[in-house]
């Protein structure tokens, strides 16, 4: 594969694995709203539980080993042998799978009972076995994905997260009306939704395979006789595998210490149960906003990141200092946006999407998370394209432990303000040790000084021009005779005009240029957005 940057076949895998990833990433964040319409908060928990569960090896998986496996595979290209050298780096690593799924599905399926207990809710042990199965299909998942990646195939790739991802959430959506509207059983309706991920996770396996039979012929493996060393390539994969998919990991992480710690705490300190349920599951209702906050920084870590990786292998030229910069301005940009955005209007999202506007001062310091997330999610991608991948795995993984740590200290203060306070000040430290190990080992600058007074500029004259319609639609209150419709129009009004105010200021600073529009997805319009605005009369 060349390494110029004008690529047609690399920037086309590239940018329609990025649609795909966005497309996920908005279903999964928006299934969500449905559901917890349906089943409401104590429904809401139920899922939300053991959610964390089958997510960690989902990601892990499809995120974490695929990467890794088409990574080796594409290095394999390169040596004497290598289709040979191919097949035996596939065989093991998909045998080294074939364990770890046994061993995930008996520690889920067994072990159901136990992590129940300790999550103070029996329960939800039918949800965890029901979800125990989506580990069996890790193996040809990985393997599928990785041999498609590692030969530039992204197309199959794309396909079958989205198909994976439609058929997951019709299912789940699908099982919770069938539930809610004959038997009403809250566990039952979460236990069809875990079964949706399940399904989901086939229905991507089958698509995958009717890929495979028609690209390989012969796939997937042939026999061999030849005794090879099988511990360098499972400890490649290993590792590989998790610092590829340790920023998505982070958060799975905080959301399993929310599911042993929240509810169980809050009974500990004499909350009924029925409350502490609900109260969780409104707390929960901050993740969807989170994932749709964090869009931006996702798409950015998915296309531009890998071009850092090309970038700093050579020797000539400015290196990856442009797209190191572009991708910290641009996350920093709409992460600050998503989140003050997010927090200005938070009384009409809350209630616009979930019913109620229960929990407004939580899920406003929840939303908060954007910022060091938008940066985190860049950061450890840039820093694997460099090869830096220990100290950021230390960073994410003291992160993890001060998470427990706060929540331990706070929540039987705060509930679940605690766990959200805690959430936003860990990761705001993690973000600010990434952003100094970068500059330690890269001597840039990030961004000018003039950058951040625009920043903060862009961000003042949004949240004025939000407060100031707002005030204006106080006194139009009680024009609608339900309180949710009116959240929903107002919201919607105030949710455009702060972004209208945001981008068109971002626009006439041209706090980035026309040339790096065009090399964020979905940027050609700012750009031209950004032309019309500055042209001299």
């Amino acid at each position: 594969m060349s390494n110029s940057f004008g690529m047609k076949g690399y920037m086309k895998g590239a940018l329609l694995l990025t649609i795909s990833a966005i497309i996920v990433k908005i279903l999964s964040a928006f299934y969500r709203v449905p559901f917890q319409n349906l089943v409401g908060d104590a429904g809401f928990y139920i899922y939300q539980q053991v959610y964390p569960f089958i997510s960690f090896f989902v990601v892990w998986t499809s995120g974490g080993f695929a990467v890794a496996i088409s990574k080796m595979l594409a290095d394999a290209e390169l040596s004497p042998n290598a289709e040979w050298k191919k097949y035996i780096i596939s065989q093991t690593v998909f045998l080294y799978l074939v364990a770890l799924s046994l061993f995930f599905f008996s520690f889920l399926f067994l072990g159901a009972d136990l992590l129940a207990t300790l999550m103070g809710d029996e329960q939800l042990s039918p949800l965890l076995r029901t979800g125990s199965f989506v580990t069996l299909f890790m193996p040809i998942l990985a393997i599928l994905k990785g041999t498609f990646q590692s030969q530039g195939a992204m197309a199959p790739v794309a396909n079958a997260q989205v198909f994976e991802q439609l058929i997951r959430v019709t299912t789940i959506l699908a099982g919770a009306i069938f539930v809610m509207f004959t038997s009403g059983s809250l566990y039952l309706a979460g236990n069809m939704a875990v079964l949706g991920t399940v399904i989901g996770e086939v229905a991507g396996v089958l698509l995958l395979l009717y890929y495979a039979k028609k690209t390989f012929p012969s796939f997937p493996f042939q026999k061999t006789k030849s005794a090879v060393k099988k511990w360098p390539i499972v400890k490649e994969a290993t590792l590989l595998s998790l610092s590829i998919s340790m920023s998505s990991l982070l958060l799975l992480s905080f959301q399993l210490i929310d599911s042993f710690t929240v509810y169980s705490l809050m009974i500990e300190n004499g909350i009924d149960s029925q409350l502490a349920k609900e109260t969780k599951g409104i707390y929960d209702r901050g993740q969807p906003l989170v994932q749709l906050g964090i869009l931006i920084a996702s798409s950015l870590s998915i296309a531009i990141v890998p071009l850092v990786a090309v970038q700093s292998k050579k020797n000539t030229g400015r290196g990856a200092k442009p797209f190191i910069q572009l991708t910290y301005r641009t996350a920093l940009l709409f992460g600050v946006a998503s989140s003050l955005g997010l927090m200005i209007v938070m009384p009409y999202v809350n209630e616009m999407l979930f019913e109620t506007n229960s929990l407004q001062n939580v899920l406003t310091v929840y939303v908060l998370q954007i910022i060091p997330l938008s940066i985190i999610l860049t950061f450890t991608a840039i820093l694997q394209g460099m090869g830096k991948l220990k100290v950021p795995f230390f960073i994410l993984a003291g992160a993890i432990c001060f998470k427990l740590i706060g929540n331990m200290a706070l929540v039987p203060f705060m509930n679940v303000l605690g766990s959200a306070v805690t959430s936003s000040a860990v990761l705001f430290i993690a973000a600010i040790l990434l952003i100094l190990y970068l500059k330690k080992l890269t001597f840039i600058q990030l961004a000018p000084r003039n950058y951040y007074i625009k920043l903060i500029g862009a961000s003042t004259v949004m949240t004025f021009a939000v407060f100031l319609l707002d005030g204006f639609l106080q006194m139009k209150r009680g024009i609608f005779a339900n309180s949710r419709v009116e959240a929903v129009c107002f919201g919607t009004i105030l949710i455009a005009t702060g972004a209208f105010v945001f981008l068109t200021f971002v626009a006439k600073s041209r706090m980035l240029s026309e040339k790096e529009w065009f090399l964020i997805p979905f940027g050609r319009r700012m750009a031209v957005y950004q032309l019309l605005l500055n042209r001299r009369k």
